[in-house]
């Protein structure tokens, strides 16, 4: 279902590698989600930063070699590519031992940057990023453009400020938390509110933002868009991890709205395809168009 033809998407923060047990994978919430918008037909860039090694040499060559513009990826010599390490629980679930100082921490904008980001429709970025002042101040920069502004929220304990946050979502015109992270940031906004979608609504009359999505795992998503609440129940599939599911669920959501498809459709579409990548293991899987069709021809748990 290649839909995002003739989007152009820029794609701000981390790109690394993700060490599992038995091997590593390039990964990164932003570049996640750039890559997964590639396979659905978008004209995507990568703004980040690795360093002067093998890691990052690797990094790069296989960016490109997946599609993916690399002349904003800037080198240094001066901190390593960036290395988190995966563990994952009996469910499949993930958790992160995320490397600081790290070369994306130190992303400082070139002029392929400002002006992939000048010229962008859509600019995605997340909160980790911004647990260091300097990559904090190259983002802030690129906010000032024109693009349609998509905020992941991306919450990795010890990395975030509340405060920060509440700036990044003022800045968005999208926001994508999954369920415990939309609670937690409303609950720090004073939030007397239980419910996933009274929390929304708060978050949206907080911020000024009235287009969001909340992943809730194996039971699918919430989406506000136009004033309209939309849901998915999910889609039945054997969990092999659950990284990058979020990631590859946001850039589905996303070029679908962008590219006129119906709400619905939109998340029912994405859902699926997060389902897909949980299903297999690591966060960039091939997903062919026709499993994404039968998956969603399949009642929805």
């Amino acid at each position: 279902m290649n839909n995002g033809e003739n989007l152009k998407a820029v794609a701000y923060g981390e790109v690394l590698w993700d060490v599992f047990a038995n091997e590593k994978k390039i990964g990164g919430a932003p570049l996640n989600v750039a890559l997964r918008m590639k396979t659905l037909g978008c004209e995507v860039a990568m703004i980040s930063c690795v360093g002067k090694d093998e890691d990052g040499k690797a990094i790069i060559d296989q960016v490109k070699s997946l599609g993916l513009e690399t002349n904003a990826i800037i080198q240094t010599e001066n901190f390593a590519t960036g290395l988190v390490n995966v563990t994952l629980n009996e469910r499949g679930s993930a958790s992160y031992e995320i490397s600081y100082p790290s070369a994306w921490d130190k992303i400082v904008l070139n002029d392929s940057a400002k002006n992939l980001a000048a010229n962008a429709d859509v600019l995605i970025y997340g909160s980790l990023v911004c647990r260091d002042e300097v990559s904090r101040q190259s983002l802030e920069e690129l906010l000032q453009t024109n693009a349609y502004k998509v905020f992941d929220v991306n919450l990795r304990k010890p990395h975030y400020s509340y405060k920060i946050l509440e700036q990044l979502m003022h800045s968005a015109n999208f926001i994508k938390f999954n369920d415990e992270e939309l609670l937690e940031i409303a609950a720090a906004m004073q939030s007397p509110f239980v419910s996933l979608e009274d929390n929304m609504h708060f978050i949206a009359k907080k911020t000024k933002v009235t287009a969001m999505c909340v992943t809730k795992g194996k039971h699918g998503a919430l989406l506000m868009w136009e004033g309209q609440l939309y849901e998915n129940g999910g889609y039945p599939v054997e969990v092999a991890d659950t990284v990058g599911a979020g990631d590859s669920f946001l850039a589905a959501l996303i070029t679908s709205l962008l590219t006129g498809k119906a709400p619905q459709t939109a998340i029912d579409f994405a859902c699926a395809v997060g389902a897909l990548v949980a299903e297999a293991p690591g966060a960039n899987p091939e997903i062919s168009n026709s499993k994404i069709e039968n998956l969603m021809l399949k009642v929805k748990v």
